[in-house]
């Protein structure tokens, strides 16, 4: 096959790639960063690129759009005149010459704000690992038959009443020169009163472990002290796999339609967990701890799609029904075997999952939030890219989940884009004059026309707030459709002739047109929020549930999110807005709590299987539940707090109380 150079603008990365690989695949390979929301299966429209068109002598390149593939019906449905000449979707576009491509502002995926900080939890320490120090007598003649193994698992057992220990290879190995170097003292690390997964000269107090969370667009770490349950160091980036597709069935696609999709994707997720523990343990390493090799515990939660790819399971039968997965139960993996940069005799703790798309991320949560201790009717709604809930207390619990992400993250939505700086996060609008007030990411100042804070677009919390805003201002009604007689400039028609609303003008913003809120993004979200109220509303229905004492947001959305944005759109059936509360990324805390009492692991096995799971999808009542939680808040159902907090606000919007 022919090889063909392609030159990315601005980033400056350039290559040669095979002749038939789209200018996405050649982006991918050349680590250049552009939007692909729908993971490349030219619906999202987020990844246009302009192909320059000439000879450029400094390069000794000549470029042009005939050197690509024709231009296709999918690319003709995103690509607009507005757009200028030479544009393309990178996704679409397959290179058949040499090219030089630019990237546009808004097609760039810029680093994503992951809000996903630890919080304080009050947990009883007991790590499923645990040091301790072993001081041996020199050898001597006299004492030939007895080995270094031998004498250190005899002193385990006199002294701490270690019984029946195993011995990790690795650390077997190291364990020689380890007594040594220590002059007869060692320390040795043992997992779960059953094997010594690590060995080190001296006495070693110090002990660190890793709790991550694989979300589908985010991965976060924390390194936990396990000697005090500190949270030492937080890091996180975007999910790697993004760019294979922006959702989990845009994954499991794009495994089962690529000879080494599922290959890729493990190992994107591999090489993104290995920077994350570089980066978390750079201090360790700066100390002169041995950076990850330090770390000897590991728990990992996940939705079930990237648990099957993390471990390289097949995910093509949980892709369809009846969702089947490889495993329920949690796992313990050697961190050599998976390629994980810690110490390579420890165990890597996989969290159990429920069923269906309901992982072992919703199991953190659960373990998190203990709703099984409780009272009180709960609705945990973990808002991600993959929604997931839970419903019930002490007597019942029961758990779902619904695709929520493409619009809540930015797919589907006009100038949606990811929390990254530059995206508009918070939005309120004066229901008289109809004028916005918004708050960017990366500026601490909302928008006045006095203080420029150029938006690149909009993204999750902003979309719900603008949408909710809107439909209290009176520019959309409860069924979503826009009012065309508000005499305001910024309610108007599109160059396509449909109703939008404008949140920027051209000149507030760095990507130089309006940034709006459209008709069909005001649709994309009542798909997404009709899909959360309906699972709350079935589950509520099959337990016999009139009324819920307590909502709970979890996740970075969750956080971040209005609650009474997310209230007044029907997100949840209704409840007092003061019993509404945000926990942060509660999958995460459950993580930790994996790693930091080994009890945690035991009760998530256990109450995995506690919960009664319920695939929404086959409800019979599911589409028509479905279509009545597509208005807002809801076609029928009554909201006696929203209705009551609105009349305290003098907001002029008819909701049933």
């Amino acid at each position: 096959m022919k090889r063909f150079r392609v030159i990315f603008q601005p980033s400056g990365r350039r290559g040669e790639v095979q002749e038939g690989k789209t200018v996405l695949d050649a982006a991918q390979a050349l680590g250049v960063d552009i939007e692909a929301l729908c993971g490349g299966k030219k619906v999202c429209g987020k990844c246009k690129v302009r192909i320059e068109e000439g000879y450029f002598e400094k390069d000794n390149i000549e470029s042009g759009m005939k050197h690509l593939s024709p231009l296709t019906e999918d690319e003709l449905k995103h690509i607009k005149p507005e757009d200028g000449p030479g544009i393309r979707l990178a996704c679409a576009a397959e290179i058949r010459g040499d090219l030089k491509v630019f990237v546009p502002e808004r097609s760039r995926a810029g680093k994503q704000v992951v809000r996903k900080a630890a919080k304080e939890l009050s947990i009883r320490l007991d790590p499923a690992v645990k040091k301790y120090n072993v001081e041996l007598p020199p050898p001597s003649l006299h004492d030939m038959t007895t080995g270094d193994m031998e004498r250190v698992l005899g002193f385990l057992e006199d002294e701490y009443g270690l019984k029946g220990l195993s011995f990790d290879y690795t650390a077997l190995k190291d364990l020689q020169d380890a007594i040594r170097k220590g002059e007869w003292k060692v320390t040795v690390t043992v997992w779960m009163d059953r094997e010594i997964v690590k060995v080190e000269p001296g006495f070693v107090e110090p002990s660190y472990g890793l709790a991550v969370d694989i979300g589908t667009t985010t991965v976060v770490g924390y390194l936990c002290d396990m000697n005090t349950g500190r949270v030492i160091n937080t890091e996180s980036m975007m999910n790697p796999q993004v760019p294979y597709g922006e959702d989990v069935m845009s994954r499991i696609t794009y495994a089962m339609t690529n000879p080494d999709g599922l290959q890729k994707m493990q190992d994107a997720i591999i090489e993104g967990l290995n920077e994350i523990i570089d980066r978390v343990s750079a201090d360790l390493r700066t100390n002169g701890k041995n950076g990850g090799s330090a770390i000897v515990d590991m728990t990992i939660v996940f939705n079930t799609a990237m648990h099957h790819i993390f471990l390289g399971f097949n995910p093509e039968y949980i892709g369809r029904s009846p969702f089947i997965p490889a495993v329920q139960h949690s796992l313990d993996i050697k961190a050599r075997d998976l390629g994980l940069r810690i110490n390579p005799g420890s165990y890597v703790h996989i969290l159990p999952i429920e069923a269906g798309f309901v992982g072992a991320d919703n199991v953190g949560v659960l373990i998190a939030e203990e709703p099984y201790n409780q009272d009180e009717m709960v609705l945990i709604i973990d808002i991600g890219t993959n929604g997931e809930l839970l419903l019930g207390n002490r007597e019942r619990i029961c758990s779902t989940s619904c695709a929520t992400g493409p619009a809540f993250e930015g797919a589907q939505i006009k100038f949606g884009m990811r929390a990254a700086p530059g995206a508009i996060e918070k939005v309120k609008i004066d229901p008289e004059t109809k004028e916005p007030l918004y708050k960017v990411i990366g500026k601490a100042d909302w928008h006045t026309h006095l203080e420029k804070v150029n938006a690149k677009g909009i993204c999750g919390s902003g979309i719900i707030d603008a949408v909710a805003e809107m439909f209290k201002a009176g520019i959309i009604d409860k069924s979503g459709k826009f009012n065309m007689d508000l005499e305001t400039p910024r309610v108007r028609r599109g160059s396509d002739g449909k109703p939008e609303y404008v949140i920027a003008w051209a000149e507030e913003t760095s990507i130089g047109t309006d940034i709006t809120i459209t008709q069909a993004d005001v649709r994309a979200l009542q798909l997404a929020k009709g899909a959360l109220y309906a699972g709350a509303k079935l589950m509520m229905k099959k337990m016999g549930v009139e009324r819920l004492d307590r909502v709970v947001l979890a996740g970075a959305f969750g956080s971040y999110i209005d609650k009474e944005s997310a209230l007044t759109l029907g997100m949840f059936p209704d409840c007092e807005i003061d019993r509404v509360y945000a926990v942060g990324n509660a999958a995460g805390d459950g993580a930790r709590m994996a790693l930091l009492n080994r009890d945690k692991r035991r009760e998530a096995d256990e109450k995995a299987r506690f919960v009664e799971f319920m695939e929404i999808a086959v409800e019979p009542e599911f589409e028509k539940e479905f279509m009545m939680a597509m208005h807002i808040p809801h076609m029928k159902d009554k909201f006696p707090s929203l209705k009551k907090l609105l009349e305290e606000k003098q907001v002029p919007v008819m909701v049933k109380g």
